[in-house]
């Protein structure tokens, strides 16, 4: 009858727990429901920032994009414009030689001028002789026939005549009188002759004249053409310098556009860094509330074993089969998971998540045929083996540099589920600083028979290098 009551006493007690621990449970349930909607809104409102900043980023490298187009049509006018100077410096020099030969002409040209302008000097001389000779015997002829043949005059020729004083001094004043005639019928022929050689001089005087002027109007033409080629050939060669400046001007500026934009897809780069790490960290808070089950095999088509493969070779070709598998765990967890995409692929490439696969090294393997190893381990996650939980992983340095709390080193990686940061130490004010220590990069891992791509930025230990931060959406 004890034993009855105690056991009654029991389940009245038991019943009474039930019913006070029930609207705590309820209690505790709903808080944790509150927490992740509202873990889950701060995702939201992180994932709208990171598309808004790859919005920016997609826009200013359409922008760089176009930039580097009209550069390299700007380097491409550069080259022909210098290509055009080129040709106009041989035109020149071309010319050198044709500018050398008209100068010639123009100095045999201008020599000839002189020697017909000397015959000219020459025969004007001579003409003015002729000329005076001329005139003076025509006067002193004038004189003569007028005291001789005319009318009046103690020695006229009538009365010459007149005074004969018998046949014979007739014949003789006759044959003296034919004498005089003849000869001013000579000197008359004289002048005329002389008239002659006069109008022949002016002839030549005249064609010398019409040689020089011909001469003057040949170097005329000659100092019009060299003075025409030199302008023409200085003036393309000023444009076109001109446009060489003018172009070379545009290339400076399109090379300070695209520094200014270098810079600002560098600080886009960093705020989507910084952007992505967030949202890691509180997917991995709305996970830690709620663990789930990321094991399990699956059904992967022939393409996804080849996607999975290659970026096991690209992460961790290097490392031991461990860590290959380990890799090969973090993808397929997160297929597993919610708050990641539900497919290999989907994993690979998602924004900002595998930096190998960013810089195309993953489908540069796909392209090879990854090693067999690799197809090995990506068979044995996709058939449901883990190594681990872990939903991220990065080089020692980086976790370290972000102050991840909780790893588990697997070769050169860092591997973890939860985004846990530590708090960083109040600096000691009675502790002298001391300059931080230069990082130690890390360990080259040993190559694998089958030749690897080159190694990305993100797997050394640079700060200013790429870093993987694994990062999803649901």
């Amino acid at each position: 009858m004890r034993k009855f009551k105690l056991r009654l006493l029991a389940v009245f007690v038991a019943a009474a727990v039930c019913i006070t621990a029930s609207p705590y449970r309820i209690c505790l349930a709903d808080e944790n429901d509150n927490s992740i909607s509202g873990l889950k809104q701060q995702e939201d409102k992180t994932r709208d920032t990171i598309s808004n900043l790859e919005k920016q980023t997609k826009e200013t490298k359409d922008t760089i994009a176009l930039l580097e187009e009209q550069r390299r049509e700007t380097e491409s006018n550069v080259s022909e414009l210098k290509e055009e100077s080129d040709e106009l410096k041989s035109e020149i020099a071309g010319y050198s030689k044709k500018l050398d030969d008209l100068s010639g002409e123009i100095e045999q040209a201008e020599e000839a001028m002189s020697d017909v302008s000397a015959q000219i000097v020459t025969l004007n001389g001579e003409l003015d002789t002729i000329t005076k000779e001329k005139e003076e015997r025509e006067t002193l002829l004038k004189k003569r026939m007028k005291s001789v043949y005319e009318r009046g005059g103690s020695k006229g020729m009538l009365q010459l005549v007149l005074e004969a004083g018998s046949f014979k001094d007739l014949l003789n004043r006759y044959v003296y009188l034919e004498s005089m005639v003849g000869y001013d019928r000579q000197k008359i022929a004289e002048c005329q002759e002389m008239a002659g050689q006069i109008q022949v001089k002016l002839a030549e005087v005249q064609a010398k004249e019409a040689e020089i002027n011909a001469y003057q109007d040949d170097l005329d033409d000659k100092y019009s053409e060299l003075e025409s080629i030199t302008d023409e050939v200085k003036g393309k060669l000023s444009s076109t310098n001109s446009s060489i400046m003018a172009e070379k001007d545009k290339l400076a500026d399109y090379d300070n556009q695209l520094k200014e934009l270098d810079r600002k897809m560098k600080a886009l780069e960093s705020q989507t860094a910084s952007a992505q790490a967030e949202l890691a960290k509180q997917i991995a808070k709305r996970l830690s509330l709620t663990r789930e089950d990321t094991g399990g095999s699956y059904s992967a088509s022939g393409t996804e074993l080849e996607w999975l493969a290659a970026t096991i070779q690209a992460e961790a070709g290097g490392e031991s089969y461990t860590g290959k598998l380990a890799v090969g765990s973090v993808i397929m967890n997160r297929v597993k998971s919610s708050a990641f995409p539900n497919t290999i692929t989907g994993v690979i490439t998602q924004n900002m998540q595998f930096a190998s696969y960013r810089s195309g090294k993953v489908e540069l393997i796909m392209a090879a045929g990854a090693n067999s190893t690799c197809v090995k381990a990506a068979q044995e996650v996709i058939g449901g083996a883990r190594v681990g939980d872990y939903l991220f992983f990065m080089t020692k340095y980086y976790a370290d540099y972000y102050g991840i709390a909780e790893y588990t080193m697997i070769g050169n990686h860092a591997f973890f589920y939860k985004w846990v940061t530590k708090q960083k130490a109040e600096p000691d004010p009675s502790v002298e600083p001391t300059p931080a220590p230069e990082p130690t990069p890390a360990p080259e891992p040993t190559p694998e028979p089958t030749p690897e791509p080159t190694p990305e930025p993100g797997d050394n230990d640079d700060p200013g290098g790429e870093v993987e931060v694994p990062v999803g959406e649901e």
